[in-house]
This record gives structure tokens, sequence and C-alpha cells, in this order.
């Protein structure tokens, strides 16, 4: 979408004072998401009734207002997981909604079948709401769950070390946790911690030796413009194409890049997807990690400086 085709969309509702498609300050490519200025505050909240949801090619945009940034807003969003298959995304709503004002929810979808893959994600207008939802809402049966759910932040929410999860996961490396885990250790403040739904999701296994290496290593998959994924398994016949229709629907995606043979041409069995926001790229990983696509099984994870070797 170009900035013109940005302004032409919402200028069709009402009259517009400024507005700005997000672009890569590097390569000019759009981010995925831009902000709209009306000289009517009914014409944003007509914008809104109008064109939130609407599909656009092969996203579906959301249009809501924009909130200036503070601690109170930050970390409001939920992974929820063990929902029942049957779930609408509406009634995923009426279940939190009673804890407070709903941002965004979702419930995510195999994207061969289209039916529901029994993970859903909540996002809350502040982290207050979010925390009472998990208090209310993790280890409990809603209607039609024959299971449990887990509600868990779906990102990390704190700036704490938590030195006994990470005290088990070297103890038991090989250990499946059913819910993120969250750690820094000797990370950047200024780089966003990341969180691991289990062992084997932020690594491949054919690049891990052991768990150990986490000591003192980077971030994993964060590069000056966004969030690196590594993708393995894919067929020999694969392109950019199949990247771009496995990833656009979690965010916006940088770029992608599938690594060749230099004699064949054709796909050695792994590629590279950027994206821009750290929760849509944890997001991607949460539901495509293990995911079948045709005869194989994909392995997705955030990319570590050990996960290509030439």
């Amino acid at each position: 979408m170009t900035q013109e085709e940005f302004r032409s969309l919402f200028g069709s509702i009402g009259e517009i004072e400024s507005c700005k498609l997000v672009r890569d300050k590097i390569t000019g490519q759009s981010l995925g998401y831009g902000f709209v200025n009306y000289i009517d505050p009914k014409d944003a909240e007509k914008a809104i009734n109008t064109l939130n949801g609407l599909r656009l090619q092969t996203k579906t945009i959301k249009v809501s207002y924009a909130r200036p940034s503070s601690a109170s807003i930050r970390d409001a969003n939920l992974y929820v997981s063990g929902l029942p298959k049957t779930m609408t995304q509406k009634e995923l709503e009426q279940l939190f909604s009673q804890y407070g004002r709903i941002i965004t929810s979702r419930i995510l979808v195999d994207q061969v079948t289209g039916g529901s893959r029994g993970v859903g994600f909540i996002r809350f207008d502040k982290r207050i709401e979010a925390e009472e939802a998990i208090k209310g809402l993790n280890g409990q049966k809603p209607t039609g769950a024959a299971e449990p759910i887990t509600v868990k932040f779906a990102n990390n929410p704190s700036q704490k070390t938590s030195q006994a999860l990470l005290s088990q996961l070297y103890q038991s490396p090989n250990r499946r946790y059913p819910g993120p885990l969250h750690h820094q250790i000797g990370f950047s403040p200024c780089l966003r911690p990341f969180h691991v739904r289990d062992a084997n999701m932020l690594f491949s296994p054919i690049t891990i030796d052991s768990m150990t290496s986490l000591v003192g290593m980077n971030i994993p998959g964060h590069t000056g413009t966004g969030w690196c994924i590594f993708v393995y398994n894919l067929s020999p016949d694969s392109d950019e194409s199949v990247l771009w229709q496995l990833f656009g629907p979690f965010g916006a995606v940088n770029n992608v890049k599938v690594i060749r043979d230099f004699n064949t041409n054709k796909c050695k069995g792994f590629g590279f997807v950027t994206m821009t926001n750290y929760d849509e790229a944890a997001m991607a990983i949460a539901s495509l990690n293990g995911y079948r696509l045709g005869d194989r099984v994909l392995q997705v994870s955030f990319k570590t400086n050990k996960t290509h070797k030439s």
C-alpha cells in the first residue's frame, strides 16, 4: 500500500488533517501500520466502525484509537491455550470482557482446514485488567471446554529475572513447558525481552548442543529493523511466496528469503522472515512451529547466531 492509497482509503470517511504510513527508514518499505488524524472526531469514530476488520487483499486491517504510551497500558496482551475448538472469537471476547475493555482479540486458525487451533490472544486496555483475567480464568474450564484453559502474558510483563524457571530449564533441558518461559540474562535494556513457549520453540535442533548455550547469548532474532525468524524443513520447491502466505496474516512482514542451492536453484530446506513487531513475530512462531505444510512439519524459531552455518 502506498501513502496515496492509505490517504485515499481513510479520506473516504472524512476530512483528514494528516496521515502517515510508517516505513522502514533504510529500505523505505511499508511496515504495515500508520496513523490518521481527522479534523472532526466523529469521522475518527466512523472510520473505526467502518474500516476495522476490513479485508484488503490477504490482510484484515485493525483500526482503533491511537493511545499515548504509558506504563499502565503496556504488556496487556494475553496468550490463551486449551480453548474449545468450537469457540468463536465473539465467545472468546465475551469470556474475557468481564475483566475489562478488550482492544483486540484473535483465535488462531489452521491455514489448511480453517478450523480453530485452540489458541487465542486477548489484548486489554490496561495491564491491571489482564492481570485480573489471569487470576480469574487461568486453570478454569469455560463452557464447552473439556480441559482447563491456560491464560498467561503473551510477552514478558516485567523486568524481573525468573531465576527459578531458568534453573529448571538448565537442570532439565528436554523438558517441555506448556506456557511462556520468561527470563533476562545480560540483555541490553534497550531491547525487549523474549519469551519461549517451550525449549524446542526457540532453537532449531540442528544447531543447539545444549541449553547452557543460552548464557551470554544476544537476544534471539533481534535485528536493527525487526525480528528475524528462522523457518526450517521447507520443501525443495518452496519459494518466497510460501513464506509471505504463511507469515503475512500474523502482522507486518519486512522481508522474506528462501535459501537456495547455488547449482539447482532449489530451496535448501530453510529460509528467513523478518517481522516488524515482536508480539506479532512471537505469535507467528507460537502458531507455525510444528505446523504441517504438505508432507513436512515446519520448525520455526527466532534466528540465533548459530542458526545458519554456510
